[in-house]
């Protein structure tokens, strides 16, 4: 029920990800804010969920939660914290994916959804950085964290049922 719940919550938020950009009513750095916030409170939500499977696992994506909410907060009420931290925020919500992908494979190894959930966190990483350096359009990298996020939600929900 648990991993059911997870994967509905990941769906809803990617979502809500991919549709808010279109609605072009919030700034880049609420935007980019939003799309960190989201996806820490999935990692949160799973983290808590896994606790009782894979205690590592679960910790690992429970501390990772906490950073990258601690980061969406300021990035959403500090406008100013934007400016300063752009560059490195797009490297970050990347390098993030990419960390986020390991812990699944780790967690995963012998599962073949979290094997791929865990791949395609880490070649969006990649791609979010590649994009995030040529590309500062926050749209395009907050749909990539949608992605992941809907990708991810589906996986754990056919994992869930089979």
């Amino acid at each position: 029920m648990k991993k059911i719940t997870t994967s509905i919550i990941a769906i809803i938020l990617g979502i809500i990800i991919i549709a808010g950009p279109a609605l072009k009513i919030i700034s880049a750095s609420d935007l980019l804010g939003l799309s960190v916030l989201l996806l820490s409170i999935f990692l949160l939500v799973n983290g808590i969920g896994e606790i009782d499977y894979n205690t590592s696992k679960g910790l690992l994506n429970v501390i990772l939660g906490l950073i990258m909410l601690i980061i969406s907060i300021g990035l959403i009420f500090n406008p100013g914290l934007f400016s300063f931290l752009t560059a490195l925020t797009i490297y970050l919500a990347g390098i993030f994916l990419i960390i986020i992908g390991l812990i699944i494979i780790i967690g995963n190894r012998d599962d073949k959804y979290g094997f791929w959930m865990g791949i395609m966190g880490i070649v969006l990483g990649v791609v979010y950085i590649i994009l995030g350096t040529y590309i500062k359009n926050p749209i395009i990298l907050g749909s990539l964290i949608g992605i992941w996020l809907l990708i991810t939600g589906f996986l754990n929900f056919f994992q869930s049922k089979y």
